[in-house]
């Protein structure tokens, strides 16, 4: 896994890259339809990941308030 990720931080944008230049040079303009589709599963993934993060965060905030002591009521009378 070391080696696996930035392997593929760095060639999964240079294969895209290389693939709407091909599909440029094969269809022309419908290279904007690809754009715009790899776009979208851009923004789909992004939420995913921002949900997953914000539900983490909630349940932590949860379990840590869970397990702090309450503090004792504070006296009335005396």
């Amino acid at each position: 896994m070391r080696i696996a990720k930035p392997l593929l931080l760095v060639t999964t944008p240079v294969g895209l890259a290389i693939g709407l230049y091909e599909g440029w040079r094969l269809a022309g303009g419908l290279v904007f339809i690809m754009a715009a589709l790899m776009l979208v599963i851009a923004v789909a993934f992004g939420s995913v990941v921002y949900t997953i993060r914000k539900e983490r965060r909630e349940e932590e905030a949860r379990k840590q308030a869970a397990a702090s002591p309450t503090p004792p009521p504070p006296d009335a009378g005396a």
